[in-house]
């Protein structure tokens, strides 16, 4: 079975999250959380990175939009299909919407059905872009994060320097796998590079990195790599 994707949907409305949660959860390619507010939704932004999101609109103290244009400003979730609910069916609104970046408008209330199509189609969208254009712009980031740590790591450490190397707390066991994938991660491969030097598919890939940033604390490629420099965990 392959790995499930994973859909946030934020509503406050609990009789509208409750039976479209059901309904989506159906389908056993997807995993399906589920927030009350944004600022619940954050937290579950925080803790695992969805594949799409669901929100509505009209939510107490911080609205839809409001959301949107926190996720649009962090890095780390500018590229996460966003599905606007609401309400309201108004043309401004629906152009307030896609202005502030939202890839898809559905108008309460809604054939569940259209909403599972939509849904399937953007995120078919996103992995063909990240399947065709790879993810360049993350790895022009890690080498620039790279360069920047290594150099760090060869000048002689002074007395009052901001820049020091701590051991780690605790012994981080890896397994040979894990410790071959780190190695290739910290060289700036990607990957569909690793799975090739691996000689394994990029599923395998994906969940070796998922467990190296389980083992690490750490939640992107780039804190990974910084995270193993520094306490010498690459060969």
């Amino acid at each position: 079975m392959s790995e499930q994707q994973k859909l946030l949907l934020v509503d406050d409305e609990p009789g509208v999250r409750e039976s479209v949660q059901a309904y989506l959860e159906d389908n056993e390619e997807w995993k399906v959380s589920a927030a009350s507010s944004a600022a619940e939704a954050w937290q579950l932004l925080e803790q695992e990175t969805p594949d799409l999101i669901i929100s509505d609109i009209m939510m107490p103290e911080t609205n839809g939009y409001q959301f949107l244009e926190q996720i649009r400003e962090d890095p780390r979730f500018q590229t996460i299909p966003v599905i606007f609910l609401t309400a309201r069916g108004m043309t401004r609104d629906r152009i307030k919407g896609h202005d502030s970046g939202c890839d898809a408008y559905l108008a309460k209330p809604f054939d569940p059905e259209e909403l599972e199509s939509i849904i399937r189609n953007l995120l078919k969208r996103r992995e063909a872009v990240t399947s065709k254009e790879g993810d360049s712009s993350e790895l022009a980031k890690i080498t620039q994060e790279l360069e920047y740590i290594k150099r760090k790591l060869d000048e002689t450490t002074t007395e009052g320097s901001v820049f020091k190397i701590t051991p780690p707390p605790i012994k981080i066991e890896l397994t040979p796998r894990e410790q071959s994938v780190l190695d290739l991660v910290a060289q700036g491969l990607m990957n569909k590079e690793i799975a090739k030097t691996l000689e394994t598919s990029v599923r395998n890939v994906e969940k070796y990195v998922s467990r190296l940033f389980s083992k690490t604390g750490t939640n992107s490629r780039t804190e990974l790599v910084r995270f193993a420099l520094q306490h010498g965990l690459t060969h």
